[in-house]
């Protein structure tokens, strides 16, 4: 079960780093709460912000549980390399940035790695 909840902290972890990356605390700024059924853009202001909140939080209570059977050097080395991969496909798969051979070799490497903690425990 601590597994699933490192799995379920590092997809947390993947969306709250696009929470981040399309937050806005100057457009944040702009919301009219007045308006916030009757115009759309107003509900995408906040999005961000209530994803950074709500991921933020999934990702500390997951990654505190699988803590509890898992090493925290293994935990913590795993869930940041679920969490690159994720952002790397979402930034390649969904946002079409481009990929190099020599992040995949080095993303590679990674996960090496950590298949090395986990097989070394």
């Amino acid at each position: 079960m601590a597994w699933i909840y490192l799995l379920i902290a590092s997809c947390c972890e993947i969306c709250w780093i696009y929470s981040l990356k399309f937050f806005s605390l100057k457009k944040l700024l702009t919301f009219k709460l007045t308006l916030l059924f009757s115009d759309k853009d107003n509900l995408f202001l906040l999005a961000p912000g209530v994803g950074y909140i709500l991921f933020g939080v999934g990702n500390i209570i997951c990654f505190s549980k699988a803590m509890k059977d898992i090493p925290a050097s293994v935990a913590f080395a795993a869930w940041m390399a679920v969490a690159l991969l994720g952002v790397k496909l979402v930034d390649s798969l969904v946002l079409k940035e481009p990929v190099s051979l020599f992040q995949l070799v080095f993303i590679g490497f990674i996960l090496v790695g950590i298949i090395g903690l986990k097989v070394s425990h």
